[in-house]
């Protein structure tokens, strides 16, 4: 079932649907929402076109780079994890 979901950018407010799950579309905005009021409290408070384009993209890249990190940390957890079983493994033919 659809709902919509409402953040506030710029000083106007957006709204978009979420067809799953409204909780979680609503977590994600809100890290939106705080990523781009970090960045435009790091700007001089141009509040032109230009100015919330650059800061929304800024928002996305620093976004996108933090769940790049957190895709590399999780591959590498992954194989570690698979490493440390696979010795277990060993260990427990070796025993047998």
């Amino acid at each position: 079932m659809e709902q919509l979901v409402t953040i506030e950018l710029f000083g106007k407010k957006h709204t978009f649907k979420a067809e799953s799950d409204v909780q979680q579309a609503k977590e994600i905005a809100e890290v939106l929402v705080k990523e781009v009021s970090r960045i435009e409290s790091q700007q001089s408070g141009n509040s032109s076109a230009d100015a919330n384009l650059t800061t929304l993209m800024l928002a996305a890249l620093n976004i996108a780079h933090q769940n790049l990190e957190l895709e590399n940390r999780h591959l590498k957890f992954r194989q570690d994890l698979s490493e440390r079983s696979q010795n277990l493994i060993r260990q427990l033919d070796d025993c047998s």
